[in-house]
């Protein structure tokens, strides 16, 4: 089965559905002037990306297996696809730079045509980045172009099918490049949900959410996408590998786990089987107050160690909360507002009453204050929407960021304060670094900055040199440089000094191994 319904194309210069586009609220301007000044950044229009840089003759072998409707040249395809979507990607993208566009894209339908793209890509070196829902904010759809004949990306878009469900199993078998919605209306018409809901759900892809280790708003409850991967097929340069025989075995290391994270540097993915759940008969979600993000912090701690989580839970700190970024069309200051927790349960009638009873009495207990229904129901409306904001703040100069990392309970104070203080210190006074815990395990926990600070005259160089310091505070903190974000190419060089030289070479030997002409996504993850 595929969806019936085609896939909304994300604005080239923005985030999402274009039809979704808006401006600043007026409730949030005189906020923004009063903190940053509002200066209009408009974006560059008419621009094209460079020409082409195959050859005809090359493109038309292509065409002969795909298709020629599916072997694409033109500047506005090309332009969808390039680059991602991080805060560096748009700004390049508003200033008309489509200098990493691809030289083609290309739509291949099934695991056989996957399969011929990469063989015709190593026999004319050429580079291949594989494409999902163009939600990257790591560089990870910038490949390096040197020494290559040109670059394609490797479009899945038509790859959109459910391939098999297992009801007594409790598995389904999805191709990669159907969208988060689109694959939880196919699961939903057997009953069964997959519950991965990251805030890019809505234009993510699945063989995206598998190859960055993708992690959801409910993985409390769900777990991470590569934990749902029971088995998998990917097409390599050198073979295809089709792996997940059982549900668990000790027959060596987990090949799957070579593919899951490897973002299309060892090979595509063309199918996941992952574990289902049965939709949920009731969902509610809830707010509660804390008196400091260490009170609200430890209390996570607590529940997570008593294995008492709800689906959903996570934690704003004080300049996060007062600025209220859980219902974007109200932001506003607040004098006292506290931390504000959001809770969330799904499942079965009796199934959520006694996990929010277990929850309530943990956190009530603790000192929390509980708040209601109100701060849960205004969370899940604008759970997508944060990055629309960020698109209408660059719009009047103010430059907006994310950034991520995880820690043992016993760092995060540590780690909280020295990425904090980088931001900072770096982007000067003025910067607002925001905070919130976004998952949470019995050992520790994410924690996930928003950065907002007045454009500099070259936002790009601006946002870099507080990146650097921010992920030096990552690794000298013991801390990780990613944990659902991927590594891209903004990360490696933090990446080899988290895993060490012989963790690289690994890596490398892999790589040699499955993709020994190195197309696939040159420059990617690899150090």
């Amino acid at each position: 089965m595929s969806p019936a319904e085609p896939t909304v194309e994300m604005h080239p210069q923005r985030w999402g559905d274009p039809a979704a586009a808006a401006e600043l609220p007026e409730s949030a301007r005189g906020l923004v002037e009063l903190a940053f000044g509002l200066q209009d950044r408009p974006a560059v229009t008419g621009a094209v990306p460079p020409a082409s840089a195959l050859d005809e003759a090359l493109l038309d072998a292509l065409r002969e297996t795909l298709g020629a409707e599916h072997v694409l040249t033109d500047d506005a395809t090309r332009t969808l696809r390039t680059r991602g979507k991080s805060t560096p990607d748009l700004l390049r993208a508003r200033a008309g730079d489509l200098a990493d566009a691809p030289d083609a894209v290309v739509r291949p339908m099934g695991h056989a045509e996957v399969v011929a793209v990469l063989a015709w890509a190593s026999e004319h070196r050429v580079a291949v980045v594989p494409f999902g829902g163009g939600t990257c904010v790591t560089g990870g759809l910038a490949a390096r172009r040197e020494g290559f004949a040109g670059l394609v990306s490797l479009d899945l878009v038509r790859m959109k099918r459910l391939l098999a469900v297992d009801e007594v199993s409790m598995t389904a078998t999805l191709e990669p490049g159907l969208r988060g919605p689109e694959a939880e209306a196919l699961l939903a018409e057997h009953g069964l949900v997959l519950g991965h809901y990251p805030q890019s759900y809505l234009h993510a892809s699945i063989g995206g959410f598998a190859a960055t280790r993708s992690s959801g708003q409910s993985s409390a409850g769900y777990g991470r996408f590569d934990a749902m991967v029971v088995g998998l097929t990917a097409a390599t340069p050198t073979g295809s590998l089709d792996l997940g025989s059982s549900p668990a075995n000790a027959a060596g290391p987990d090949l799957r786990q070579l593919l899951l994270g490897s973002e299309g540097a060892f090979g595509v993915i063309t199918s996941v089987t992952v574990r289902v759940r049965r939709l949920p008969e009731v969902t509610t979600y809830e707010g509660w107050r804390w008196p400091s993000f260490d009170a609200g912090s430890d209390a996570m701690r607590t529940l997570a160690q008593a294995g008492v989580l709800p689906t959903v839970i996570r934690l704003s700190d004080e300049s996060e909360t007062a600025i209220n970024l859980a219902d974007p069309s109200s932001i506003g200051g607040a004098e006292d507002p506290g931390c504000l927790m959001i809770t969330g349960y799904e499942g079965t009638v009796s199934q959520v009453s006694a996990r929010q009873a277990a929850v309530t009495a943990v956190l009530s207990d603790l000192g929390g204050t509980a708040l209601g229904t109100e701060p849960g129901e205004k969370w899940v409306h604008g759970r997508f929407g944060a990055p629309y904001l960020r698109d209408s703040l660059l719009d009047h100069g103010v430059l907006v960021e994310t950034l991520e990392t995880a820690t043992f309970w016993s760092n995060r104070e540590r780690l909280y304060a020295e990425v904090k203080a980088a931001l900072q210190s770096t982007l000067g006074e003025g910067t607002l670094v925001l905070c919130h815990v976004s998952h949470v395990y019995e050992t520790g926990c994410s924690l996930y900055f928003t950065v907002a600070a007045r454009q500099a005259e070259d936002p790009i160089a601006q946002w870099q040199v507080a990146k650097a310091a921010a992920s030096d505070a990552m690794i000298a903190a013991g801390a990780t440089i990613t944990h659902h974000h991927a590594v891209g190419t903004d990360h490696t060089p933090w990446f080899a000094q988290e895993i060490g030289d012989v963790g690289v070479r690994i890596l490398r030997a892999v790589k040699a191994e499955l993709d020994p002409a190195g197309i696939l996504n040159p420059g990617v993850l690899i150090p």
